[in-house]
């Protein structure tokens, strides 16, 4: 039998957010009603905590959000961070060294106690449209630009959540992927976007991130519902007891979903929230 759903856990990027980034209102309309029935809603994203949109945060009684695929949970009301999981330092310092000996060094992203920094020539690039395949306005609002990403990465080895490898030519994702092979062991590699690679904690997950919490909150895998559209996306749906992929997510998620909903644009998770929630 299944149970009520007390708990849904929403990726951002091509899932709760539209293909231009913003929140359609028939999402936010059913999020709200979902809140004031005492459903708890919880971000789970990819991004960093400062790069989280004020139109999903500040939704009224939305209080969790589970960031940087699963490193950090944080409380969206008192700003607190519940929960923590670091790169191991010796895996920074190997992702270093993969990244500077493969030349990736021009479109890396460290995430730093909640905020994202980037290599400040490739900022500039994006924002004056040389880089097209970033979406400028995005980069601008979360992206803080440094004079030497490596450097700075190996200055913050002990505090760094998520280190997330760029790359216009999607020809190149699989030869990529096999230089990190190297960081398999050390820590966890998954992807976002078509053109990223993230490297996280070892045992960094969405997944576990959201067990944690549901833990803390006295809840079982059956009371959850998870919802996403890309591969780091799977292991948060499997661990919840309703699995949703987007109409217009990878064929790996809709393989493992419990249910297919409608795209991002067309508002699938109102339409879940509603089928399963509501």
């Amino acid at each position: 039998i299944q149970m009520s759903i007390k708990l849904v856990a929403l990726d951002l990027d091509g899932t709760t957010l539209d293909s231009v980034g913003n929140l359609p209102d028939i999402n936010k309309k059913a999020l709200e009603e979902a809140i004031t029935k005492g459903i708890k809603i919880v971000i789970a994203t990819g991004r960093s905590y400062y790069s989280l949109p004020k139109e999903v945060t500040g939704i009224k009684g939305l209080k969790y959000a589970i960031t940087s695929n699963g490193a950090q949970i944080r409380d969206l009301i008192s700003e607190e961070v519940l929960f923590s999981a670091c790169i191991d330092p010796v895996a920074v310092q190997r992702a270093a060294a993969v990244i500077v000996d493969n030349g990736y060094d021009s479109d890396i992203e460290v995430f730093v106690n909640g905020a994202a920094y980037m290599e400040r020539k490739t900022w500039e690039d994006i924002i004056r449209g040389r880089i097209t395949y970033r979406r400028k306005s995005y980069i601008e609002s979360t992206r803080r630009p440094v004079d030497d990403i490596i450097k700075f990465m190996l200055s913050n080895e002990d505090r760094i959540e998520n280190i997330n490898i760029c790359f216009a030519d999607l020809s190149k994702k699989p030869q990529i992927r096999k230089t990190l092979e190297v960081m398999d062991e050390i820590s966890t590699v998954t992807t976002s976007f078509d053109n990223n690679w993230e490297i996280g904690g070892l045992n960094t997950s969405k997944a576990n991130a959201l067990v944690k919490l549901g833990k803390s909150l006295g809840l079982v895998k059956e009371e959850m519902m998870g919802c996403g559209d890309s591969p780091n996306d799977i292991p948060m749906i499997k661990a919840c007891g309703i699995g949703v992929a987007m109409g217009n997510a990878k064929e790996s998620v809709k393989e493992i979903a419990n249910f297919i909903s409608g795209t991002n644009d067309e508002g699938g998770v109102s339409q879940a929230i509603h089928k399963f929630v509501l």
